[in-house]
């Protein structure tokens, strides 16, 4: 067989397992969520970082938790927060900490988060209205 047959072959072989990889990726959300049900990115701002009475919050689901409240419920938000109807709700404001447990976050994403003046991208995934997982990027 001429060279260039068999490069084509491996050519053509490798372009096809990569594109399965690729697709079987795209279906591996974490913790078994099933579906991208939104998106939000937000700025982590100094309001973000204080419950409604005044205590540091010290975790990360907290201070997300806290930007939506401020976000939905108190209209306090800084240049680069995006409107999300799903933590509009307070009832699903009230599950983030078990969706980022069933998500994931990677560590010093979430101590930048922690400090505050950092910027993420929070994927909701689920079921129709019901959220099970988030995924965390921070960016600062």
């Amino acid at each position: 067989m001429a060279r260039t047959t068999q490069r084509r072959r491996f050519g053509m072989a490798f372009a096809a397992v990569a594109a399965g990889l690729a697709l079987s990726g795209l279906n591996s959300t974490p913790a078994q969520a099933q579906d991208l049900i939104g998106s939000y990115v937000a700025y982590i701002g100094q309001p973000d970082l204080f419950n409604s009475k005044g205590a540091r919050l010290s975790q990360p689901w907290q201070i997300l938790r806290q930007d939506r409240a401020n976000f939905h419920r108190y209209g306090i938000s800084q240049p680069g927060d995006e409107f999300d109807p799903f933590f509009g709700s307070i009832d699903n404001r009230a599950i983030m900490e078990r969706m980022v447990m069933n998500g994931s976050i990677d560590p010093q994403a979430a101590k930048r988060l922690v400090q505050g003046g950092a910027t993420v991208f929070v994927r909701i995934y689920g079921s129709g209205n019901t959220g099970t997982s988030l995924t965390v990027t921070v960016a600062k």
